[in-house]
């Protein structure tokens, strides 16, 4: 947990899932965000499940993110209980290399909404990156650090291009020596 009060949940299913979590909290934590980060299993430790969700919106929490492989039931007994946005981290941790979390994930009930990210740390990364966009909507200073990601990833496409494209000019494009 970071030294604010937490706005951003992340319940890991299992606490092998951190490894595909942490880039994402270093997200956070260099954009200040305040989250915590806790092991809550739907199906192996449902009352503690239960009254972490009961209790989050009370304690200041804003957004959810539910991390889990397998079955990933996960995101949607969290979403089944609160009024919060809960977004959904599918992991690759079963045989089937995460299909069966992303259906789990996204395939959820009428009324009972799950925000469903990539598979693996590609989907924990955007889960942190739309908590803050959640955040950013009443938070100036967010607004502006993503104003400024955006830049920055814009920025990277262009230096990716202009290195192809030195590369690209070392060699004929038709594949013909001079």
């Amino acid at each position: 947990m970071n030294k604010s009060e937490p706005q951003v949940g992340i319940i890991l299913g299992s606490g092998s899932d951190w490894a595909q979590v942490e880039p994402a909290v270093r997200l956070l934590q260099k954009w200040e965000v305040a989250y915590e980060v806790t092991v809550a299993s739907a199906h192996r430790s449902p009352a503690r499940l239960q009254s972490y969700v009961q209790q989050a919106q009370a304690r200041g929490l804003k957004v959810l993110i539910a991390v889990a492989g397998a079955a990933a039931h996960l995101a949607g007994v969290l979403a089944a209980q609160t009024i919060l946005p809960v977004i959904g981290v599918p992991l690759p941790s079963s045989a089937l290399q995460g299909w069966d979390a992303l259906l789990a994930t996204a395939q959820m009930p009428a009324g009972v909404p799950v925000a469903t990210m990539a598979v693996g740390s590609a989907g924990a990364r955007n889960a942190a990156i739309l908590a803050t966009q959640i955040l950013a909507l009443s938070d100036e200073r967010l607004r502006e650090t993503l104003l400024k990601h955006k830049q920055d990833l814009i920025h990277q496409i262009e230096e990716q291009n202009a290195r192809l494209q030195a590369e690209l000019a070392v060699t004929d494009p038709h594949g013909q020596d001079d």
